[in-house]
């Protein structure tokens, strides 16, 4: 879900040398060799139990406590804010949606892994998680779980899926005209972090990207070329204009387009992997005629960028003890943990041949989607003004039917230059 790979915060409600002291307070097991990870309270365990075996396989060195934040990713990073503006010392290891690895470099509050570690960590990564974790070209966080979005299709409508976002309009408009239902292409496009997540993934498969690559200690700047924009937003305007589109298209999330697809109505959604168990557990009708693939493609030929989302791990810049937090992440991360997360938590991991191991085939039988997908994935920006990119994006593409691509283009382009030079107010 965009939660698993989104979220962005609210402004800070208190200045950081006012909670200082408060926060002080609140590092419980700072000291001695506790490290603390402030993550979201994964409800499967699997987190409790890559933590149980971190603290005994350390041989006592360190003991990993979790201090669990909330589920919702914008209140997550709204409290970790909080305590690293106040340079809280209880702050080891960080739970980070992939999003925030820019913003949290660029602000100081989370140190680069040393050259060593880093190199170690790298070996073996799927390439797109692996670019969510780099910042001006420096490895600041540890790629833990991830996420993707795969083509969902009904096998009973659709003998072949569709391989592009024109081709699937296509087939899902003959199939209305044929059948007289519906027929849907479920995506979501309500104004959120959902909706920034379609577009990048969109921009990215036309050949494009909302920021130019930093040059090493440069700030990333504003990308946007009017030719590969202008190609993804016609892909927002034909299918938001089409009859296949959901009338509640402007407000659709990945819950309410699982519920639809589920309800019969759609043949097409993408969406994450957690409507696969979903749909077993509540569709069985579904279920059975449930297929997945590839993430549509924009340009014929040319392979898709899919959508990536997950959970990074940060060392916190003012950690009484980084050396042990370094060490604590670099065995979360561990291939066991990972797929412990994955088959317990329903969260793919990073690691490339985690997908091969008998458990991971058993849970997944749609693991080698997934594992292709990350190869590819196109990262949203890395960039430390990304919260105020992605809201210029919302507010500037919805509703969908109001996107005009030409004119859209460039109003996009003027808005997130504003916003990567801290000048929009958005």
């Amino acid at each position: 879900m965009a939660g698993a790979g989104a979220g962005f915060g609210n402004r800070l409600c208190a200045a950081a040398a006012v909670l200082a002291a408060t926060l002080a307070a609140c590092g419980e097991g700072a000291a001695g060799n506790t490290v603390n990870w402030y993550v979201f309270n994964e409800p499967g365990g699997a987190y409790a139990e890559a933590a149980a075996n971190c603290s005994a396989g350390s041989g006592g060195r360190y003991r990993i406590a979790i201090r669990a934040l909330p589920t919702d990713a914008n209140v997550q990073r709204e409290q970790l804010v909080r305590r690293l503006a106040a340079q809280d010392r209880s702050v080891d290891v960080i739970g980070m949606d992939v999003i925030w690895t820019g913003e949290f470099a660029e602000a100081g509050w989370i140190q680069p892994f040393p050259p060593a570690r880093a190199e170690q960590i790298s070996s073996g990564l799927l390439a797109g998680p692996l670019q969510t974790a780099t910042y001006k070209d420096r490895l600041f966080a540890a790629p833990f779980t991830s996420n993707t979005q795969l083509l969902w299709y009904r096998t009973d409508r659709v003998a072949t899926p569709p391989r592009t976002w024109d081709e699937m309009i296509d087939v899902a408009t003959r199939l209305r005209n044929e059948t007289g239902e519906p027929n849907y292409v479920e995506v979501q496009g309500n104004r959120y972090e959902g909706y920034t997540v379609w577009f990048n993934a969109l921009l990215e498969s036309a050949g494009g990207s909302v920021v130019a690559p930093a040059a090493g200690d440069d700030a990333p700047g504003v990308s946007l070329e009017q030719a590969p924009t202008v190609r993804a937003l016609e892909v927002i305007r034909r299918l938001a204009t089409s009859p296949v589109a959901d009338p509640s298209l402007s407000t659709s999330t990945e819950d309410t387009t699982r519920l639809a697809f589920q309800s019969g109505r759609a043949t097409f959604m993408v969406n994450y992997p957690f409507v696969y168990p979903s749909a077993q557990e509540d569709a069985p009708e579904v279920f059975r005629n449930m297929g997945w693939a590839r993430y549509p493609a924009v340009v014929e030929g040319q392979p898709s960028r899919p959508p990536l989302g997950g959970i990074n791990l940060g060392v916190g810049a003012f950690s009484r003890h980084p050396d042990l937090a370094f060490e604590a992440v670099q065995c979360l991360i561990s291939e066991d943990n990972q797929v412990i997360a994955a088959v317990r938590g329903g969260l793919p991991p990073t690691l490339e041949r985690a997908y091969d191991r008998p458990e991971m085939r058993d849970a997944y039988p749609f693991g080698d989607a997934i594992r292709e997908s990350l190869r590819d994935a196109a990262p949203r920006p890395v960039a430390a003004a990304y919260n105020d990119i992605s809201l210029a994006i919302q507010r500037t593409l919805h509703p969908p039917r109001s996107v005009s691509p030409e004119r859209t283009a460039r109003e996009l382009r003027s808005l997130v230059q504003r916003a990567i030079r801290g000048e929009a107010l958005l």
